[in-house]
């Protein structure tokens, strides 16, 4: 994981400064450290109070982070003094920084300055010619271009943009990127003078052989704050990651555009970005998929019905009629043999060896399985060529062909996922017969006893555990809106067994 050590202020509304670059941190992989630079109090609407850190802590904190977890780039917004710009001039030259992203935050967009003149000389005196790429909107470039005696630069088309830009490479910096959104431009790259004229953001990146201009479409949004710090962020991340100077500006600025076009507007202001666009966030923790799908409000009905159903009830206290018991033995017979069917099709759509394996290994429980079932249904003269004999019932068919269908037409973890009622539902509802059988016996022995049995068994336990161990591996690579449409698969797959119930308790 790559180590951003960001030396920036704090925004109090959580849109800019180091809550904004952590957040933009954590979406792009990176590890995000801090040296907080000041603490401020403001909102979308201004800044209304600005508390610094002395320098000599701020010092502290990149020394603690550095000595200890080390860091791939360093990233500055806003640094309120000049003690502490001096701070990291040192810091970068002290420990042979290589990649430094400077956002020489100077002024809110509500107007209030963050960092004194002073501080600014300091930046183009010590900091400027130690950094990487240094990041500056038109207004910051010129007030730096003042600061360092150099005469400030009238914007009216992209060709002054491009001035812009030489002028404050001179400065010292190895890569400038100009941002443009203080000055839209015309569709023929002229300055806007209008709203109605506002069509691009142009931004300009130039440097040791790279001159490079980003069109973005203008967009009329007012959740615009903390756009600097978060592309001069996601630049870090992307410089960290490896990529080209011009590839890092490039991806961060569509980060940035995307950011302000999927907005959620907070505040009374100028709203924050939305960080998390191409972010999916699964409803669960890694392997507990399963622990979240029946604990869901729209399964737990369906789950209920077919693990506390009247013929399982009557199983477990023993008073189901021993003719629907043994309809249900013949119908569950010709359905396990295409309960079977499903699981090898599994091992046919797998696609690494360990899940083909896995498959294989299900369908040899499976024919254990069968294996104890015949034995089982021996005693309730019912022999192998009897059920063979027998006709499936529209029940069972109209179950086991949704799930041999969803294996036909959906991907792997869909196929598992219809199964999964089945293989999770049963060992369920005999660990929890067997209880009752411990706990509260019923007057007579139960005739259903060895059924109960062979589901809590050892080898059952077993599948269960395989089964649901290759859901969780695969469940938590889906997206957040394929895991709805794999809940509805098994709650309609819960519902058929529902039906496999009503089916033999009818008989």
């Amino acid at each position: 994981m790559k180590r951003i050590l960001i030396v920036a202020g704090s925004d109090s509304s959580g849109g800019a400064g180091l809550e904004a670059d952590q957040r933009v941190c954590a979406v792009h992989g990176c590890y995000a450290m801090t040296a907080t630079s000041a603490l401020t109090a403001q909102n979308t609407q201004g800044v209304y109070g600005i508390h610094e850190t002395p320098s000599g802590f701020v010092q502290k904190q990149i020394d603690a982070c550095i000595d200890d977890i080390g860091v791939d780039v360093v990233k500055t917004g806003m640094l309120a003094s000049a003690g502490t710009v001096s701070v990291v001039a040192e810091s970068i030259q002290r420990y042979g920084i290589k990649y430094s992203v400077v956002d020489p935050v100077m002024v809110a967009t509500s107007g209030a300055s963050l960092l004194p003149e002073n501080a600014v000389r300091v930046l183009c005196e010590q900091l400027l010619p130690r950094t990487y790429i240094v990041t500056p909107n038109i207004p910051e470039a010129n007030l730096m271009l003042r600061e360092a005696g150099e005469p400030a630069i009238e914007i009216v088309d992209l060709d002054g943009l491009k001035q812009l830009a030489h002028a404050v490479h001179k400065l010292g910096p190895k890569y400038v990127l100009i941002k443009g959104g203080h000055l839209a431009l015309t569709s023929d790259r002229k300055v806007a003078r209008s709203e109605d004229e506002r069509k691009l953001v142009v931004n300009v990146l130039l440097g040791d052989g790279v001159e490079e201009v980003f069109e973005l479409a203008y967009q009329r949004s007012p959740n615009t704050h903390g756009t600097g710090c978060s592309l001069a962020s996601a630049v870090a991340c992307n410089i960290a990651q490896g990529f080209s100077i011009t590839k890092a500006v490039r991806a961060a600025c569509r980060f940035v555009e995307a950011g302000i076009a999927t907005s959620v507007h907070l505040g009374q202001g100028s709203g924050p970005l939305n960080h998390f666009h191409s972010i999916q966030i699964l409803p669960f923790a890694p392997g507990r998929f399963v622990e979240y799908l029946l604990d869901r409000e729209d399964v737990k009905p369906a789950w209920h019905e077919y693990t506390h159903h009247e013929f399982v009830e009557r199983m477990g206290d023993g008073t189901l009629p021993r003719e629907s018991y043994k309809h249900y033995m013949i119908q569950d017979y010709l359905y396990l043999i295409q309960f079977a069917r499903a699981n090898a099709l599994a091992g046919y759509k797998a696609k690494t060896l360990d899940d083909i394996a896995g498959a294989a290994t299900i369908v040899t429980h499976i024919r254990h399985e069968i294996n104890l079932h015949i034995t089982e249904c021996e005693d309730f003269g019912l022999t192998q060529e009897m059920m063979e004999q027998c006709e499936e019932s529209q029940a069972c068919t109209a179950y086991t062909r949704y799930v041999l269908d969803i294996g036909q037409s959906e991907e792997w973890l869909a196929l598992q996922v219809s199964l999964l009622p089945c293989l999770l539902g049963y060992g369920m509802i005999a660990r929890r017969l067997h209880e009752i059988q411990v706990a509260n016996p019923p007057k007579e022995p139960n005739k259903y006893l060895t059924w109960i049995n062979n589901y809590v068994a050892e080898d059952y336990s077993a599948a269960v555990e395989k089964g649901s161990a290759l859901i969780e591996k695969h469940a938590v690579k889906q997206s957040p809106s394929r895991i709805e449409e794999l809940v509805a698969i098994f709650v309609h797959a819960t519902k058929m067994e529902c039906g496999f119930w009503d089916m033999a308790g009818s008989a």
